[in-house]
């Protein structure tokens, strides 16, 4: 008897590529937030920090930002208000 495996939860609300803060990233953001979307991530907003670009990407477990070169740190020194 095959065995029948379960289907992929898919958590996000809305796909990436609706979100109006999207089409703001760069091409290292667009990669690094895909990646992330994969454990539950949304991007909800963009910061800008002395002339950077800086995504920020929340879900229920916590915060993570994403550089204009594609770095992740999912534990970051950001206050939101």
């Amino acid at each position: 008897m095959p065995s029948q495996k379960n289907p992929i939860l898919d958590r996000r609300k809305q796909v990436p590529e609706q979100s109006t803060w999207w089409f703001k990233l760069s091409l290292a953001q667009k990669f690094s937030a895909s990646s992330l979307g994969k454990f539950g991530y949304e991007l909800s907003f963009i910061r800008n920090d002395e002339g950077h670009s800086l995504a920020v990407l929340m879900c229920d477990s916590g915060i993570a930002v994403v550089t204009e070169d594609g770095d992740i740190n999912t534990s970051p020194n950001i206050k939101l208000r």
